[in-house]
């Protein structure tokens, strides 16, 4: 049986709507949110500290005169200038000092000449350090400017809202400087309605970006080509399959002693229907999503199928159909969020702390329940973490018809 032909133009049309809100949404995070590739900028307490040192010890020469020597003190502000500024104003500080230390007038201390050749060289040097830092500087911002585009790339920030459903996201990877980590989500709208895709794959870290990159793609065309949701499980599973093929065997050619002999991925897949009020889940290996209500949470029943990765076909999935009521919502989440322990071992309590955190803002939610996450572990999150919420919105109803009397026909 033949679907509904995909709308290429109204999809062609929401794509600068999505850009849109997606960049509306990490506005709004900004300024909650550390960014892991932004280069960090000198703390103006250290920028500062040349200036109050040089004014410090120009007074206190000043007052203790020629009992005590403090002008070889003198020659580390050039070196402590070229931790913060820029060549020339690295330069400025050693004019400075060479001045101080040599004009007659307001000579500082008793510096010989062999002193002020010493802290010349030592001006020079900083000044070519300054330099070399700024170049670095220049090219680490590069470098982490190209890798933070690659790896929005890989997953872009996910807009607040996909056709019909109120969606929010958060992610963060375990590796400390990365963006994208093992764990993947996406939520798109293709001729058979709203899907959504969270997952998790074999690692963490960059290793696992390249896995992340092939399913999220494979995901964006199963979208719009498969019919079932089982279809696009069974597309995943293929991708996944072949790419583990590929892997392997570069592994074996490289000689790698830490190669991986199989990859799979665990992954749930959501599907919201146009016009319905209900919600088709497919689970491959990975962990129920949430049911979330006015009264609390509950896990949802789905029947868990194999990773993928395995050779499975689609018609080794099965499809949970669930009813959704006005104001419920659906989470989905990883296991970097359940296997999360406190100091003593025990588990993150996520159904009781979903129920009990939940807002009637799907952003604010996942936000909240994040930091609660931090508390709990102290901190110390070791896996990577991903967690989607669905809030979707009920169906339009038709118009009544009215009657030739003037009620409802």
């Amino acid at each position: 049986m033949q679907g509904p032909e995909p709308d290429n133009t109204s999809r062609g049309e929401n794509r600068p709507w999505r850009v849109a809100v997606a960049a509306r949404a990490v506005l709004r995070r900004q300024d909650r949110t550390v960014d892991p590739l932004r280069v960090a900028r000198p703390s103006r307490w250290l920028r500062w500290l040349p200036v109050y040192l040089l004014f410090a010890l120009a007074v206190v020469q000043a007052i203790v005169g020629n009992r005590f020597e403090l002008g070889f003190l003198i020659g580390a502000i050039p070196p402590l200038a070229a931790l913060t500024y820029k060549a020339v104003g690295t330069a400025v500080f050693g004019g400075i000092v060479l001045v101080l230390l040599w004009v007659p007038a307001i000579r500082l201390g008793r510096a010989g000449d062999s002193d002020l050749v010493t802290v010349a060289f030592v001006a020079v040097l900083s000044v070519v350090i300054a330099w070399a830092r700024r170049r670095r500087d220049e090219q680490l911002v590069t470098v982490r400017t190209v890798a933070q585009a690659a790896q929005f790339a890989v997953l872009p920030p996910l807009p607040p809202r996909v056709g019909p459903v109120r969606c929010a996201g958060l992610y963060r990877a375990a590796q400390h400087g990365t963006l994208v980590g093992g764990d993947l989500f996406d939520v798109r709208e293709g001729p058979y309605g709203v899907r959504a895709l969270v997952g998790d794959v074999q690692g963490h870290g960059l290793q696992a970006v390249g896995t992340v990159a092939a399913l999220l793609g494979a995901f964006r065309e199963a979208v719009l080509d498969q019919e079932r949701l089982t279809g696009v499980a069974g597309q995943l599973d293929r991708r996944l399959s072949v790419d583990a093929e590929d892997v392997i065997a570069a592994g074996r050619i490289e000689g790698e002693t830490d190669a991986v002999s199989e990859l799979f991925a665990t992954a749930v897949l959501l599907e919201f229907p146009p016009g319905s009020t209900e919600v088709r889940i497919v689970s491959c290996g990975h962990p129920p999503p949430l049911l979330l209500h006015t009264g609390g949470a509950r896990e949802l029943p789905v029947i868990a199928g194999p990773p993928l990765g395995l050779g499975v076909p689609s018609e080794g999935y099965r499809t949970l159909t669930v009813p959704l009521r006005t104001g419920e919502w659906l989470f989905a989440y990883t296991d970097g969020v359940t296997e999360t322990r406190d100091r003593t071992g025990t588990f993150y309590p996520l159904t009781e702390r979903a129920a009990r955190l939940r807002t009637d803002d799907p952003i604010a939610f996942t936000d909240t329940l994040w930091d609660n996450l931090r508390d709990y572990a102290r901190g110390d999150i070791t896996d990577d973490v991903a967690m989607l919420v669905f809030a979707p919105d009920p169906p339009d109803l038709p118009d009544p018809v009215v009657g030739p009397e003037g009620g409802a026909a």
